[in-house]
């Protein structure tokens, strides 16, 4: 790890078949390298996840974020798919 910059990614739903765990019991983490400027819509880009199947809820470090926010080196990311959108008021 050293000198590689990564974000740990948590997929929910339908998009966990992009780890390689599917068991919904488990997490589904993926650890993904970042390069600087990246945005979470850069890493969903990496991964391979098209961004139709991307819902509007997005956790980075554990607060409500957009696609465009930036991301760096130790983030977490949750991304939950379309058909798992949470309201908030």
């Amino acid at each position: 790890r050293r000198g590689l910059k990564m974000i740990e990614v948590r997929l929910y739903g339908k998009l966990r078949r992009f780890t390689d765990n599917q068991d919904p019991a488990r997490d589904s983490i993926i650890y993904i390298p970042a390069e600087t400027g990246d945005t979470i819509e850069d890493i969903i880009r990496r991964i391979g996840i098209p961004p139709e199947e991307v819902g509007s809820t997005i956790f980075l470090n554990g607060r409500y974020v957009v696609l465009n926010r930036k991301v760096k080196d130790g983030d977490r990311l949750a991304i939950f798919p379309d058909n798992m959108a949470m309201v908030i008021v």
